[in-house]
Parts: structure tokens; C-alpha cells; sequence
């Protein structure tokens, strides 16, 4: 800079743009379009895991049932866990609006750590969320809900049950993906879309 100015082709000038990274909305708001993306993306996920399962033949949905805790999805075992802590039962047990806030937690929450990431280590995105969607489904249905008693462990449900997850879960993935490519840039050029 000379003078406020910039100047191309000084080295001390190349330097300085190579060590800035571009702070777009910054942590929060890289943080709200996480939360926007993950949002919408679970929305997407369900849609597609529903129209699976209900295309699914019924003795593989009647065996999915069985092997549920109690039933019921992982979402809906956790927040019977939590109103029997407090001394209550969940009525309906499935779909109540605890476990559906449960279930959306457990999407978005890890869709605004990704979003916090793409901009730091942009191989996070690779594949266009694919591998964020892979990740979160190896890492929570398949890891996390079996080892939390969420869920019984991965190779007691049917393959059709693995495989519905995976597509899913892929989806979310590239929802949040494009999702967050559209609100906050490619990953690694972080844009700023709300007023400073």
C-alpha cells in the first residue's frame, strides 16, 4: 500500500492478499447460514428418506421397526430418554415435536461446524457435499446413535436400511452444499451476504 492505495505487482503488496483470507459474515454469520443450510437440507432429507421407505417392501420396514429402540427413530429414543428423566412419556411417542426438534438438531448441528470449515480447509466440500453427506451418515447413524443406545447396532438392520441412509444422507449433504455455495461463496472464498 502506498498512500491507502494498492499496488500491483509489489511484492509486498502480493504478499499481504496471499496471507489475507476473506472474512465474508464472519463466524456468526457463517454460523446463520449453516443453521439456513442445515435446516433445509434436513427438510430435503426427510423428504427423500420418506418417499424410500415408503417405496421399501413392508417385512423391511416391519423388520427396521423391530430392531428400533423401543421402536422408534433415534431422534424420538432420545427425547423419550429425556421426558423420562423428567418424569413424563412422550404422547404420541413418534413423531412429537421433541423428537422432531431433536432430529433437526442433529442435522444442523453438524451442517454449521461444515460451514465453519468449507472456508478454512476447502477439502471439506469436495465432491460438492457428497463427502460431508457420507461422513455424517458413517458417522452419526452408523457411529454415534449405536453407541449412544439411539439405535441398534448397524448390522442388525436390513441392507435396504443402510442403503436409504447413504442416499439421504448424500442429499443432505449437496442440499447444504448448494445451499451454502449460494449464500456464503465457494468454499475457501467466503462472500458477504448480510449488511455490515
Amino acid at each position: 500500500m502506498v498512500d491507502g492505495v494498492r499496488v500491483r505487482d509489489w511484492p509486498e503488496t502480493e504478499e499481504l492478499s496471499r496471507s489475507r483470507r476473506p472474512e465474508g459474515d464472519g463466524v456468526l454469520g457463517t454460523a446463520l447460514k449453516g443453521l439456513a443450510a442445515g435446516l433445509v437440507a434436513t427438510w430435503v432429507l426427510d423428504r427423500v428418506d420418506w418417499a424410500m421407505w415408503d417405496a421399501e417392501d413392508s417385512r423391511t420396514r416391519a423388520e427396521t421397526r423391530r430392531v428400533r429402540p423401543g421402536g422408534l427413530d433415534p431422534a424420538h429414543v432420545a427425547a423419550s430418554r429425556i421426558a423420562g428423566a423428567l418424569g413424563r412419556e412422550l404422547n404420541p411417542p413418534q413423531p412429537h415435536p421433541l423428537g422432531i426438534a431433536l432430529h433437526y438438531s442433529f442435522a444442523t448441528v453438524p451442517t454449521v461446524a461444515y460451514a465453519l470449515m468449507r472456508h478454512q480447509a476447502p477439502a471439506v466440500a469436495m465432491g460438492g457435499g457428497t463427502l460431508f453427506g457420507l461422513a455424517a451418515m458413517m458417522v452419526e447413524d452408523e457411529g454415534m446413535n449405536p453407541l449412544l443406545g439411539l439405535a441398534a447396532p448397524p448390522q442388525d438392520y436390513p441392507w435396504q436400511d443402510h442403503a436409504r441412509s447413504l442416499v439421504a444422507h448424500v442429499v443432505v449433504g449437496v442440499v447444504a452444499e448448494g445451499l451454502l455455495r449460494a449464500l456464503d461463496g465457494p468454499p475457501g472464498e467466503p462472500k458477504q451476504l448480510l449488511a455490515a
